[in-house]
């Protein structure tokens, strides 16, 4: 429902600044002709530019959002507009009987999703025979794929040979070309996540003091990749589901959503996107408020494609979420969900740095090829140290920020200079803020 969203999580609905800037614009009943609810929905009539005003439609079971303006981007800024005036007025609005039309698309959306999850649940023979088949078809493309992922494996062994031999640190391994080109071969044998690494190594060098140890270091889990895949088969199981994701080997979500779910209430707790390859890529990190697990959530969107609205920081909602094979599974569907959801007030975290620190570190033992790890910290203040900011537990002790973070005097003016919950991402080197709890409030920091 409405009251659940604050004003900075619909911005976060927004697919791009200036939509959200527009929207903002928007936020006032005096730029609406009319503006109605219903429990279910809401909807209003916007001026625009045209003779006739813009009919705009929310749908607050996710929510869901209609309009009749011209735009592409998803939702429009009308759409965000109406959302925030609810959000921070709802007097403004008529309680009744939703318009025929709003009435006509929910019953649209509702039986869209009925039919979506018959599709998902086939029955009879026709269903095993198709289940056969797809099977089938499937197995065959992986021994093609494997075939090609060795053989790309197999070419990169040689070329980190003549690597090691001319130096790490040699000019020519320090121009983006020479990795981008390796980077493109990997991809070619079909290994992008081999693709990914390589090209992690090509930003290395620009790092700052200390590049040479951080590369070797890269390196050094590359070839542990490589041999590990040559040994895949005498590996554990969730070993080898370990290296065949840092190979990049995809795994089907049918596959995965038959595995065994793990109920909570998940609370969003951290979201950061970038961009991959002309596409978004969104990392949504929740936490099980029994389970105290993580789970992390991955979508690709291309731009102005809006995110899933369930997933917005601060939020914490019922579910169902079932895990991706791995050593320590982070990565997960979620199987089912309850639409309405709450906000967040507090988050478990660990005491202080040093034992955020050990968790890590078991994890890492445990799933070498993982990129960066969740991390929950009570009692942070942020400081200045310098032209660096780090954050100092109660203990004295303190780990740096991502220099990449431009929000730090934000953090700081959150925190008044007192202990904060913090959830960050930590990359083995600093910490990258996502979220701050304080006063019984959330604040995302992405």
């Amino acid at each position: 429902m409405p009251s659940n969203f604050t004003l900075e999580q619909i911005i976060a609905m927004a697919p791009d600044a200036s939509s959200a800037k527009a929207g903002q614009g928007l936020a006032n009943p005096a730029k609406w002709v009319s503006l109605g609810c219903s429990d279910a929905a809401l909807w209003g009539a916007c001026q625009g530019s045209g003779s006739k005003p813009y009919e705009v439609e929310v749908d607050l079971g996710e929510p869901a959002f209609r309009c009749s303006c011209p735009s592409h981007k998803f939702p429009c800024k009308h759409g965000l507009g109406l959302l925030l005036i609810f959000a921070s007025s709802p007097a403004a609005f008529t309680r009744g009987d939703a318009p025929a039309r709003v009435l006509e698309w929910l019953a649209k959306r509702g039986a869209k999703a009925e039919k979506a999850q018959a599709r998902q649940e086939p029955t009879g023979a026709e269903a095993e025979a198709a289940a056969a088949k797809a099977a089938q078809d499937q197995a065959k493309r992986a021994a093609q794929r494997a075939k090609k992922v060795a053989q790309g494996i197999q070419d990169l062994r040689v070329w980190l040979a003549d690597l090691v031999r001319t130096g790490i640190a040699s000019p020519q391994s320090r121009q983006y070309a020479f990795w981008e080109g390796q980077a493109k071969r990997m991809e070619d044998a079909q290994a992008p996540g081999i693709a990914r690494m390589l090209r992690e190594l090509a930003s290395v060098s620009v790092s700052g003091e200390g590049w040479q140890s951080r590369r070797l270091e890269q390196i050094g889990l590359l070839y542990l990749l490589l041999e590990a895949h040559d040994r895949l088969e005498s590996l554990p199981e969730p070993v080898q589901a370990d290296v065949r994701e840092a190979i990049g080997w995809s795994v089907r979500q049918e596959a995965v959503l038959a595995g065994e779910t793990l109920p909570d209430v998940w609370a969003v707790v951290g979201q950061r996107s970038y961009e991959e390859e002309h596409i978004r890529v969104t990392r949504t990190w929740l936490m099980g408020a029994v389970s105290h697990r993580y789970a992390m959530i991955l979508q690709f969107t291309r731009p102005g494609q809006a995110l899933d609205p369930i997933l917005i920081p601060g939020l914490a909602f019922e579910a169902e979420m079932v895990f991706f094979p791995g050593s320590r599974p982070m990565r997960a569907l979620i199987k089912s969900r309850q639409e309405e959801s709450a906000r967040i007030t507090a988050l478990a975290t660990s005491p202080d740095l040093e034992s955020m620190l050990d968790a890590c570190s078991d994890h890492y033992a445990a799933s070498a090829w993982s990129s960066v790890l969740p991390a929950a910290i009570g009692g942070v203040v942020p400081v200045r140290q310098g032209n660096r900011w780090l954050l100092r537990d109660r203990c004295g002790a303190a780990l740096p920020i991502s220099s990449s973070f431009d929000q730090s005097w934000k953090l700081l003016g959150i925190s008044g200079g007192h202990p904060v919950d913090l959830f960050a991402e930590w990359n083995g080197r600093d910490l990258l803020p996502l979220g701050v709890c304080f006063d019984g409030r959330y604040a995302a920091l992405a």
